[in-house]
């Protein structure tokens, strides 16, 4: 009784209504071989985790035979399979591990953090989970369009102070990086500079 109350903390245990939803404290989950554990955040679906993990909704499901996957709740317990999607030509399959980033990585394998996102689209780089699969490059720099120059991202660096050092203006720059969120530069991320 006091593991369901702790369980539900805004629920009084004597005016419990038919159809209420509280949540009952279960026995940790335990994941077959060839599954990882994996803790449910706002917004996850089987459709989304999927995705990022490289596997189907029904192989997710037969992972979590108890598992409704229209109840999911935030911070509930479940497998997530382990065979990941294959990695196209150029790149290897590799398994997180902890205290990975996609900085790391790249630095690691002589690689940049823009050429792991890109090989990777369905996966947040902010959401990595240990025993996931992703697709590493081989250390090819992404190209850079003619009359434009790569450059690597440094700390402290912004499109501001990188514009100034290049001579050009930061609306120069974001013409130049369609595609990169000039808010969000990672240390390693590629970008392209144009020349003047």
């Amino acid at each position: 009784m006091e593991a369901i109350q702790r369980a539900n903390p805004g629920v009084d245990p004597d005016r419990l209504q038919i159809g209420q939803i509280i949540c009952i404290p279960g026995v940790p989950t335990r994941c077959p071989s060839g599954t990882f554990e994996y803790t449910i955040r706002a917004g996850d679906t089987f459709f989304t985790l999927a995705r990022r993990f490289g596997t189907t909704v029904d192989a997710i499901q037969r992972a979590n035979p108890n598992v409704d996957p229209d109840q999911l709740q935030i911070g509930q317990i479940i497998c997530i399979p382990g065979v990941p999607a294959p990695c196209p030509p150029g790149t290897f399959a590799y398994t997180i591990r902890a205290g990975d980033t996609f900085f790391a990585l790249a630095r690691r394998f002589g690689t940049t953090v823009d050429a792991i996102q890109r090989a990777n689209p369905n996966v947040d780089p902010d959401r990595l989970q240990i025993g996931q699969t992703i697709c590493i490059p081989m250390g090819e720099e992404p190209p850079c369009p003619s009359g434009t120059t790569p450059y690597i991202i440094r700390a402290g660096d912004t499109f501001f102070s990188i514009a100034r050092r290049a001579g050009i203006t930061v609306d120069d720059l974001i013409r130049a990086n369609p595609n990169v969120d000039p808010d969000r530069l990672q240390i390693g991320q590629v970008i392209c500079i144009p020349s003047m």
